[in-house]
């Protein structure tokens, strides 16, 4: 693609997450949702594969009758109460229709099956926007209603997510599904705390997005799309493979690791709320998603497939890839555990 579309495109995608965060009004959040969807299609469908193809008619229906069913939430509201303000969202259906659509672009379950398809027909660095950045307008609009949508609907959705996130990712050998299944157990851990704590919500979105980032660099870098690859890490570079194990235990939410800490957090806030039942049925679904961590970080750094001389010595030729930003998120995604009592009310 051509570098000044690219940039076109990624800037239209940060004005439209932009507009959309800013925004309190209906029109002008749906506007920033569909300028954001608009910016990745062409991302998606760039590779001129039919998957690639594929994937980005998937991405536009679904992400087309969510922002319809979104701005048919704001205008029923402005119907019965006569404001296009987003903070006077008291109409039930409306509250309803919002947080169905919301968790129909974040990819929330029951409504999570194009998640895995679409990240399925993408190169790693497009699967990569789509689960970190494209979940942050939508989350944004949870976030700022929190007080608004039914916490019923969000508990529900948010058991739902760990449960399909954890169970769907253990079958999986390719990695971009399975990176697809994680995010969808980790929004719902995001979801269950936002009409509680949206503060705890925030700071959960921000620790997945700099987990998932490094995880996936780490696989873009090792060119790494199935398991089988993932054998081959260790022989590229020993110090990458180590990484890549730690990355993926802290994705798991092992301690004493920075992913332990929201659910650490979550967990915390659910008993305090007297939702002890949900803390514990979450906790239990960790360990689902967890399992399939491990599995990978065993495959990759704890089994060394046989090779010859030559392949054994990859690691000592120089890399040219550039890999200070990698260094500096897995720094972040690894090692902040000990300020979490600073975040402890």
């Amino acid at each position: 693609m051509n570098p000044i579309i690219n940039l076109i495109l990624l800037s239209s995608m940060i004005a439209g997450t932009i507009l959309t965060m800013s925004s309190h009004h209906w029109v002008s959040a749906w506007l920033g949702l569909e300028l954001n969807t608009l910016a990745i299609i062409p991302i998606i469908s760039k590779t001129h594969h039919p998957r690639a193809t594929e994937a980005s008619t998937k991405y536009f229906l679904i992400q087309a009758a969510s922002s319809a069913l979104f701005l048919l939430s704001g205008i029923t509201n402005a119907y019965s109460h006569g404001t296009w303000d987003m903070a006077h969202l008291t109409n039930t259906p409306s509250k309803i229709m919002l947080s169905v659509a919301l968790a129909t672009k974040l990819g929330l379950a029951p409504i999570h099956f194009w998640l895995p398809e679409v990240l399925q027909g993408t190169p790693m660095i497009t699967a990569l926007i789509i689960t970190t950045w494209q979940k942050i307008a939508p989350m944004a609009l949870l976030i700022t209603t929190w007080n608004l949508i039914p916490p019923t609907i969000t508990l529900i959705m948010g058991l739902l997510s760990t449960i399909i996130g954890g169970l769907g990712g253990l079958n999986q050998t390719q990695l971009r599904k399975m990176m697809a299944y994680s995010s969808i157990a980790h929004l719902g851990w995001m979801i269950t705390i936002t009409t509680i704590t949206p503060s705890l919500a925030l700071f959960n979105l921000t620790l997945y997005i700099l987990l998932t980032t490094s995880t996936m660099l780490i696989m873009h870098l090792t060119l790494s799309k199935t398991l089988q690859n993932t054998m081959l890490i260790y022989s590229y570079s020993p110090t990458t493979a180590s990484l890549f194990l730690l990355s993926l235990l802290s994705l798991g939410g092992l301690p004493p690791l920075s992913g332990f800490s929201p659910k650490w957090l979550i967990l915390q806030e659910l008993t305090t709320h007297h939702l002890t039942p949900l803390a514990l049925l979450m906790a239990i679904t960790a360990l689902l998603s967890l399992m399939f961590y491990l599995r990978t970080s065993y495959i990759s750094t704890m089994t060394i497939p046989p090779s010859t001389t030559p392949l054994k010595n990859t690691w000592r030729l120089k890399s040219n890839s550039n890999t200070s930003l990698l260094s500096s998120l897995i720094l972040l995604s690894l090692f902040l555990l000990p300020i979490t009592p600073l975040m402890i009310q």
